[in-house]
């Protein structure tokens, strides 16, 4: 399969050795190939701000112990055991860094345009991705995430003494919110166009219909 398809490029180069539709394809290639880069760099800038902000937290609270990598993610470990863990100091190790990097995608979505506009490629891609990833993971671990593999919801109940489902039904708001944002309006703007259902708008606004019908 991959001597063919090569030999059928050699076939279609001219006699200067120059191939348009060759270099083309190199360049799709080069773009397929920076758009999973940028997303892998994307998740690594998300689990490097999300982590730090549990240390510094930790750090602040007498807490922080030693920090691991795992092939799958990073982890900190605190000094005290999650058994043993009450008091409000747990509520803000565990919900801080949260809060933080969804703050960090509402900046990243006001800042759509201007980020679509950067001269490199990379960069443009390298923005879409993070505004994404920012908006829907930290919102996702706190509605969803808590009945599949727990995480820092257990620390944001027991510090802040609040109801569990309370605060999955709210984060579950803000990634519905979240998802209909990027839906609407960062994909668009990106001209990314898909069919699979969780990345359509479930909601469109008044008028639309209309404007269409009437183009």
């Amino acid at each position: 399969m991959f001597l063919g398809s090569v030999l059928q490029r050699i076939d279609g180069v001219d006699g200067y050795g120059y191939n348009p539709s060759m270099m083309e394809n190199m360049a799709g290639r080069r773009q397929t190939f920076l758009k999973y880069l940028c997303f892998i760099v994307a998740i690594v800038i998300f689990a490097v701000i999300h982590e730090s902000l549990h240390v510094l937290v930790a750090l602040a609270f007498d807490e922080y112990q030693w920090f691991v990598v795992h092939p799958y993610g990073l982890e900190v470990i605190f000094k005290t055991e999650p058994a043993a863990r009450q008091g409000v100091a747990w509520g803000f190790i565990s919900g801080t860094s949260n809060m933080v990097t969804i703050l960090i995608g509402y900046v990243l979505f006001i800042s759509r345009n201007r980020i679509r506009s950067l001269p490199h490629f990379s960069m443009r891609t390298l923005g879409y991705y993070a505004t994404i990833i920012f908006l829907l993971v930290d919102a996702f671990n706190l509605s969803i995430g808590p009945f599949i593999y727990g995480g820092d919801i257990n620390g944001i109940v027991r510090g802040f003494g609040i109801n569990r489902y309370a605060v999955q039904s709210l984060f579950f708001v803000v990634l519905l919110v979240n998802r209909e944002l990027i839906a609407q309006k960062v994909m668009p703007l990106y001209g990314v166009r898909t069919r699979h259902p969780l990345f359509i708008p479930w909601f469109k606004p008044k008028g639309t219909n209309q404007s269409s019908t009437s183009q």
